[in-house]
């Protein structure tokens, strides 16, 4: 039963504090970044996802999250906003030049590419993802690409479809800490599976950089947390972010805790020290925050700078 604002009845919703209340104000007219999108039907998960950031990223030079295979999600995490079916929408053969054409008149020299689970696809959309990927960086060949995959249900050949595309960055969320894991997530969506992704990664290609995310505030223990950091950190995992989980809807889980600003600088810390490459940590971080793509580009930079000084 829910009262008329929506809640559960007997359930006690958490007032926001105030670092939570306080966000910068963007004049920025987004109506060309949307005409891109919307002119070539594309979908981005800043909208569907109701991401908090989204007034920052596309203010800073139009940064954005492409989310392919369609905007129906055929798992129902109880976190998430996105909408859900047994069967997505049908395959856009032409997604791939869409992405790629957007991309070059947003100007963007980062983009991070995503998509909704799609369990009713053979191979889980692994073979579209990676035509994503290879049409964005033939055209952009000095663009980076980072890519946000679901599971691929842990099938190895899946996996190593999108990995030999050649992203710049895999990332693959863990979401939240293994006790919670089947009450915040689809039970499809397994704890060591998720790890598992991950592990197959740097198997198939030990350089590729990895990325996963938590969300905090959902009844998880600062110990639990830290585990998963480790748990992370075994499988190879590079770079981490960790953010507050903001009700999307009523029908979603509801917030726990609002994690204070000093428990996220120690959640930063405690990564770093565990040898994360890289760790971002805020109320309103997220895992396509853009905090981090400075660093990665930096890091990237690097590595290919390394490399030319080898041969």
């Amino acid at each position: 039963m829910h009262n008329k604002k929506g809640e559960r009845m007997g359930e006690v919703r958490l007032e926001k504090p105030e670092w939570l209340k306080i966000r910068p104000s963007y004049d920025t007219d987004f109506s060309k970044i949307k005409q891109a999108l919307r002119k070539r039907g594309l979908v981005t998960v800043c909208e569907e996802a109701h991401c908090p950031n989204m007034a920052e990223c596309w203010h800073n030079e139009g940064t954005a999250t492409f989310m392919v295979l369609g905007d129906t999600c055929t798992r129902g995490c109880k976190f998430c906003a996105i909408k859900t079916s047994a069967n997505g929408n049908p395959v856009d053969p032409f997604e791939p030049q869409k992405i790629a054409s957007a991309i070059r008149e947003m100007g963007l020299d980062y983009a991070v590419i995503t998509s909704v689970d799609r369990d009713d696809l053979v191979d889980g959309g692994a073979d579209h993802f990676a035509q994503v990927v290879q049409r964005v960086k033939a055209e952009h060949p000095s663009g980076r690409v980072e890519i946000l995959t679901g599971d691929f249900q842990g099938k190895f050949e899946d996996i190593k479809t999108v990995v030999d595309a050649k992203p710049d960055v895999f990332a693959h969320n863990i979401e939240t800490i293994k006790r919670l894991h089947p009450k915040v997530r689809d039970l499809r969506a397994k704890y060591d599976q998720t790890m598992q992704v991950l592990r197959t990664v740097k198997e198939i290609d030990p350089e590729m950089i990895t990325k996963s995310a938590i969300m905090v505030g959902l009844g998880e223990t600062e110990e639990e947390v830290i585990e998963t950091m480790k748990d992370l950190r075994a499988v190879g995992c590079d770079i981490l972010t960790i953010g507050q989980y903001l009700r999307p809807k009523t029908k979603r889980l509801a917030v726990e805790e609002f994690v204070t600003p000093e428990q996220f600088s120690r959640y930063r810390k405690i990564g770093e020290e565990l040898g994360f490459l890289y760790v971002a940590s805020g109320p309103y971080v997220r895992s396509s925050y853009r905090a981090g793509e400075f660093f990665i580009k930096s890091l990237l930079q690097k590595k290919e700078q390394s490399k030319k000084e080898e041969n």
